[in-house]
């Protein structure tokens, strides 16, 4: 991993807060009954978008590299109904094959190192996506970064046009390249992201 949050959930009770991503809410418009659906959520951190997701109704696999953003997890919410949880990397988890309904990347693909491993890891997720199926995908790009907040983090930077080719035989239903304006509570220092975040839902094969 080129970087991390470690630092953050070192310091922090709850380093990302309790309220899902902004991308969840969108995905609620095109998916709102998740009852019995088969989500990914890779890169879970502390969890709050699989709680979302488990609430409403979803089978959630929610994994992330840091061992600490899963030990508080299993303290705080060892057997919430829904979610299985797990500390593994992305690139050597084994996926099934269109084993998915819902696939959430937040804050992942940035953390690779460098292009290639995201292309890697993005094409593992598609191939884990049901026809019809979503992907969520929410990660920095190469416009605007403030690193100021997060000293000896070196996310791997590319181009929201990167991101949406990634997608281009998929219906984008979400594609948006904006600033993120936020402040950590670790070290409340403001800073600012250009994010690319992309609900999209994967054509079916006629």
């Amino acid at each position: 991993m080129n970087g991390g949050y470690d630092d953050g959930y070192k310091a922090c009770e709850c380093f990302w807060g309790k309220q899902p991503g902004s991308l969840l809410i969108v995905l609620d418009e095109y998916c709102s009954d998740l009852t019995n659906m088969n989500v990914l959520d890779a890169g879970c951190g502390e969890g709050k978008n699989a709680i979302h997701l488990a609430r409403a109704g979803a089978q959630v696999y929610a994994i992330d590299i840091s061992e600490i953003a899963i030990a508080k997890v299993m303290k705080s919410y060892p057997y919430f109904e829904g979610i299985t949880w797990g500390c593994a990397d992305i690139r050597q988890v084994r996926m099934p094959k269109r084993g998915y309904d819902i696939v959430v990347a937040y804050g992942l693909l940035h953390c690779l190192a460098g292009r290639s491993e995201v292309q890697e890891v993005v094409m593992k997720l598609q191939d884990a996506t049901k026809e019809g199926g979503f992907n969520v995908v929410c990660v920095f790009n190469d416009r605007r970064q403030d690193l100021s907040a997060h000293p000896g983090f070196s996310p791997t930077l590319l181009s929201h046009e990167y991101y949406q080719c990634l997608y281009d035989s998929w219906d984008l239903l979400h594609c948006t390249d904006t600033d993120l304006h936020e402040t950590h509570p670790h070290n409340n220092i403001p800073h600012v992201h250009s994010m690319t975040r992309i609900v999209a839902r994967k054509r079916e094969v006629k």
